[in-house]
């Protein structure tokens, strides 16, 4: 019987992984024998409801939980097998959320309804053909679902649904997932999200039902056990995410999962949470989400921080009260989860640094304080375009100011539309180099394969920044390509370009905004909301701005009022400089800066 250890021992043998896996015979033999056992026992609903009678904002969740849950007694809709694209998905995810609505309002209120109407779900999704295993996130998540359901509501089901349960989640789920380990197929020896969300809701399955399937769950839990580390190895060395802060969500958001489940049914997570950089991965999340509550959204993500329930188990698990505030802070909506593991302690920080580079990662965040949201904020990035999730944007940037987001990214385009993960990809606009917040060379993409490392970093009370050199991405086009973006007295952001060997080439920089824009030579009026930012080119002399609609040709997204803003000017054979200072309104009067070469941006390093 295939296993992940060799795998796994060869993957981090420079770095042994400080995970314990007991071997697969003993890995049940610390099972709870009773339900309610994944992620929230009775001892959590003890406590539970008393936050609830002494927290207001974990009353207002509850409140919030109850009222969608009493509007679902009255749905008439179930989930449906309903195939869009490739995908399950949107049903799976539906499933998940009114199991753990209505389980949860069960468990607080023990009124029988709120049960019997997940049941429902439950058994609309038991009589499935299949949970779409091509798709295996689907099945995945649907398996979550099951287990959620069959655990929770354990007490009420009588023994032919309890049985119709079990079947479903062994069949259609760890059945499914079952030759996935024992021919390594993909996802299992996957470093990306599709690992932790895969393995986590197969575990939960497995979990669920190991009294009665105890050596296929054995199996399951054993092989979703070391296949995990292959993911969770890409949390070192600080806990960044390379697919970007919103498939960080999802991936840590299954990674809570799968090892709260463990702990509460095993008593163990096997040493998984102490895998280098999973103890400081909210650093992440904090960083990278912004001061308008938007985050640095590179790769294919939406911008909205939305919410992230897992930052409260990470805020227990690592005893973090930093966590916890910005995730009360930063809730949009609530989920039953956020209830279970609501955590009240935390303040708005005062120590936490302004700036941080994430390395092995190659993105750097500065901002002019926390806690406010008119401050200054820059999300910049180098990194891999290979990385999964990928656009080819390596240089590309935000920026907030004023409670405005100025410089934006559109994200992510329609799954669905043809070759979008595979031949066309890099035709799509918003995909592509065109629809990024970067340097455009001859109207070229970057190189797919490109790596552009941040060669150097400065953080001090006046003056923060960066250096990515961003030269294998043009490397068809230029020698040499740098970008440094600094943020000047907490105040203002110069974005500086040093180009070398472009002779005979058209070099555009660009950014995308939502602002109205008044054109004014080699300066540009951006409008927002009542805010003004100040777009100036300080080099090289006699380049002016132009600006122009921001949407792609349908049936790419569309961006109606959104528009680019740009600079074009020649290539030349000697060292080419572009430097745009962009100011918030309040010092839209202020001198600029003297300009000086990347090379003498003193004191950074690339530590």
């Amino acid at each position: 019987m295939f296993t992940f250890t060799l795998l796994l021992l060869t993957a981090v043998a420079a770095d042994p992984s400080p995970a314990r896996v007991p071997a697969e015979a003993e890995i049940l033999h610390t099972l709870r024998p009773e339900h309610p056992r994944l992620i929230a026992t009775s001892d959590d609903l003890a406590r539970l409801k008393k936050l609830i009678a002494a927290e207001p904002r974990a009353a207002e969740i509850y409140r919030d939980l109850k009222s969608r849950a009493d509007k679902l007694l009255d749905a008439r809709d179930t989930v449906e097998y309903k195939i869009v694209g490739p995908r399950l998905l949107s049903q799976s995810r539906k499933c998940v959320d009114r199991v753990y609505t209505l389980a949860t309002l069960y468990r607080i209120d023990g009124d029988r309804r709120y049960a019997e109407r997940a049941l429902k779900e439950l058994t609309a999704a038991a009589a499935f053909k299949d949970w779409n295993p091509s798709h295996f996130l689907d099945t995945a998540e649907m398996t979550h679902a099951f287990a959620i359901g069959y655990d929770w509501l354990h007490d009420v089901l009588s023994p032919e649904q309890k049985q119709m349960l079990r079947r479903a989640i062994v069949e259609k789920g760890l059945r499914a997932a079952e030759p996935f380990y024992r021919e390594q197929r993909w996802w299992t020896r996957s470093r990306h999200n599709w690992n932790q969300v895969c393995n986590g809701g197969i575990t939960l399955g497995a979990l669920a039902v190991a009294e009665d399937e105890p050596q296929l769950a054995a199996y399951i839990v054993y092989q979703a056990a070391h296949s995990v580390q292959l993911a969770m190895d890409d949390f070192a060395p600080a806990g960044a995410w390379a697919e970007g802060p919103g498939y960080w969500n999802y991936a840590t958001r299954y990674n809570a999962y799968m090892l709260a489940g463990l702990e509460t049914a095993l008593g163990t997570d096997f040493g998984l949470s102490r895998f280098p950089g999973f103890s400081v991965t909210g650093d992440f999340r904090i960083h990278t989400t912004g001061p308008t509550n938007r985050l640095f959204n590179f790769a294919d993500g939406g911008d909205r921080a939305g919410q992230a329930a897992q930052v409260f188990y990470l805020a227990r698990k690592f005893d973090n009260p930093l966590y916890a505030w910005h995730e009360r802070e930063r809730i949009g909506g609530s989920s039953a989860l956020h209830l279970w593991w609501f955590d009240p302690r935390g303040e708005p920080p005062t120590d936490f640094s302004l700036d941080r580079r994430f390395p092995h990662v190659d993105v750097v965040c500065l901002r002019s304080r926390w806690n406010d949201p008119r401050a200054v904020f820059v999300g910049f990035k180098g990194g891999d375009n290979k990385v999964n999730h990928s656009h080819l944007e390596l240089g590309t940037f935000v920026l907030d100011a004023d409670g405005q987001r100025w410089v934006y990214d559109v994200g992510s385009d329609d799954y669905n539309l043809p070759g979008y993960f595979g031949s066309k990809r890099w035709t799509y606009n918003w995909l592509a180099t065109a629809g990024q917040n970067t340097l455009l060379i001859d109207g070229k993409n970057q190189d797919p394969k490109a790596v552009a490392p941040i060669a150097a970093f400065r953080s001090t009370p006046s003056w923060a920044g960066a250096v990515a050199d961003l030269s294998a991405a043009y490397a068809n086009q230029a020698k040499s390509v740098r970008r440094g973006i600094a943020l000047i007295d907490r105040r203002e952001v110069l974005v500086q370009d040093e180009l070398e060997g472009t002779a005979g080439a058209e070099i555009a920089w660009q950014v995308h905004t939502k602002a109205k824009t008044q054109l004014e030579g080699d300066r540009a009026v951006l409008r927002r909301n009542g805010e003004t930012l100040i777009a100036r080119i300080l080099s090289p002399d006699g380049a002016a701005f132009a600006a122009e609609p921001a949407s792609p040709p349908p049936p790419q997204r569309q961006q109606p009022d959104a528009s680019k803003l740009f600079v074009k000017l020649p290539g030349g054979e000697g060292l080419v400089r572009v430097a745009v200072l962009l100011t918030p309104g309040s010092h839209a009067d202020d001198d600029a800066p003297a300009l000086k070469p990347l090379d003498d941006w003193g004191g950074m390093s690339a530590r």
